[in-house]
């Protein structure tokens, strides 16, 4: 079964195109060069998120991988060519859906279409049910299955390595991992002793007012720390979730929206906003939702996204980061 081919739909002013673009390209940043230790014979046995004990006789070849988050950390790792399946949300790299098949989607996971597939190992996240969909019926037919959490950024790292050692190639993880970390030094180093802003992040708003924001031990909470601020809602533990009325109280000096279509000009009309810091600034921008809310490589490309619009005293432009 062929996917069919859909645009991700969003639309970007140039600017953004340009950064997008650019973060494309980075993701390719070290190609995979040690090929020779993906044929090894021996086995390997991980631990994955839910403490079971994965065994494979081999590096996998034929791969299935449920979530974006999880074929883009395959992508990262230069595998991407062992993927044969993925679900119907997964939108990068550009080119990810030629040729592979659509295991599922919104809507639940064929067993049928992963088992025609063939597969020597499925990597999924604990998302959609995926996990009870799933789990005992590729336990029953012999096929592996690894499931990972990346509910942080050391998460992400924590899961490239693991990835790293399941692929056979543990080298190049190693390598991936450490630019990624670089990246992220040269960013600290550029944003040594400012003052950090303080900083609303909305990724979504529900039907009955309410918005939903990030929360400490989140990616995007760490994305924001990394990038040189700190959240009006840092307290928020087990909910993510907030009202108008502590939006407005908290008074954030900017206000981020993850969000690929419309403008700010509809944020900045809400009732009641008008006097909130940010808005006064002209300090409220839209940032796009797959650096920040898809849990993978690209939360790097996040980080240097968000730095120069928080401190553009310190970063002239895009290049200096």
């Amino acid at each position: 079964m062929q996917p069919n081919k859909n645009s991700a739909g969003a639309t970007f002013d140039g600017s953004r195109r340009q950064y997008l673009k650019a973060g494309i390209l980075a993701m390719a940043f070290i190609p995979l060069t040690a090929n020779s230790n993906t044929h090894s014979l021996s086995p390997i046995t991980v631990t994955d998120a839910l403490g079971r004990q994965v065994r494979l006789d081999r590096p996998p070849q034929r791969i299935v991988s449920i979530f974006a988050s999880n074929t883009e950390l395959i992508h990262a790792l230069g595998a991407t060519n062992r993927i044969v399946g993925i679900e119907d949300f997964t939108r990068f790299p550009p080119d990810i859906r030629e040729g592979r098949t659509i295991i599922g989607g919104r809507l639940g996971f064929s067993v049928e279409a992963i088992a025609r597939l063939e597969p020597d190992l499925i990597v999924m996240t604990p998302a959609r049910q995926a996990v009870n969909t799933l789990l005992k019926p590729m336990e029953t037919i012999g096929v592996p299955v690894l499931v990972l959490l990346h509910r942080d950024l050391q998460e992400i790292f924590s899961n490239l390595s693991l990835l790293g050692r399941v692929l056979g190639n543990e080298k190049h993880a190693d390598q991936v991992v450490a630019q990624l970390q670089r990246r992220l030094t040269m960013i600290d180093r550029q944003l040594e002793g400012v003052q950090r802003p303080r900083v609303y992040f909305e990724t979504g708003q529900n039907d009955r007012g309410n918005f939903t924001t990030i929360r400490k031990g989140h990616y995007t909470y760490d994305a924001l720390l990394q990038a040189g601020a700190e959240s009006i809602f840092a307290d928020l533990d087990n909910i993510n979730q907030v009202s108008g009325e502590a939006i407005i109280a908290a008074n954030p000096d900017v206000i981020l929206v993850a969000r690929n279509e419309g403008s700010v000009d509809s944020i900045k009309k809400r009732p009641g906003w008008q006097n909130i810091q940010a808005i006064r600034d002209d300090r409220v921008f839209m940032v796009p939702r797959e650096l920040f809310l898809i849990p993978g490589p690209r939360i790097i490309d996040g980080v240097k996204y968000l730095a120069p619009l928080l401190h553009p005293q310190i970063f002239s432009d895009r290049a200096s980061v």
